[in-house]
C-alpha cells in the first residue's frame, strides 16, 4: 500500500561537500565546499509532474526500497521496462518493477513471496520512480 504525501517544495539549501563519501576505504577529510544544494530541486525534475509517496511494505526491498520510505514519482516519464513503476491494480496502487516476458508486460516485485502482476486492462501505470528520501534514526 502507498499513501500520497503532500508536496511543499520550500527553498531550503544545504551546503555539499565537493569530495564524495567513500562506501568502501575511508578516504582523507576535506573542508572544500560546492554551492548549497537544493534537495526539492535535485529530488524533484518536473514538480507539476511528481508527487510523493510513502511506501508501506516490503515488496521492493531488493531494489532499496525499504517501508516508510518516501519516493518522488514522475508523470512526465515515459514508463519502460526495468524502471520501477507505481501502478494502479484493480483499484489498489503498487511499487513494482516492470518487466518485459514473451511480448507481454508485467509489474514484478523485488522480494520472495510476491506473485507477479501482468499489465492488462486492469492496471494503469502512474508514474516512474524519480528518487527515494530515507531517513536514519
Amino acid at each position: 500500500m502507498l499513501h500520497i504525501v503532500p508536496i511543499h517544495l520550500a527553498p531550503i539549501e544545504l551546503p555539499i561537500l565537493l569530495v564524495s563519501a567513500s562506501a568502501g576505504f575511508p578516504s582523507p577529510a576535506q573542508d572544500d565546499m560546492e554551492e548549497p544544494i537544493n534537495l526539492g530541486d535535485w529530488l524533484v525534475e518536473h514538480p507539476a509532474a511528481s508527487y510523493v509517496m510513502r511506501v508501506e511494505g516490503c515488496s521492493m526491498v531488493g531494489a532499496g526500497i525499504n517501508d516508510g520510505d518516501l519516493i518522488v514519482v514522475s508523470r512526465a516519464r515515459k514508463p519502460r521496462p526495468g524502471q520501477i513503476v507505481v501502478a494502479l491494480v484493480h483499484g489498489d496502487r503498487t511499487l513494482k518493477r516492470l518487466r518485459r516476458r514473451a511480448d507481454r508486460l508485467w509489474l514484478v516485485a523485488e522480494a520472495e513471496g510476491y506473485p507477479d502482476i501482468i499489465v492488462d486492462e486492469h492496471v494503469e501505470i502512474w508514474g516512474v520512480l524519480a528518487g527515494l528520501a530515507r531517513r536514519y534514526p
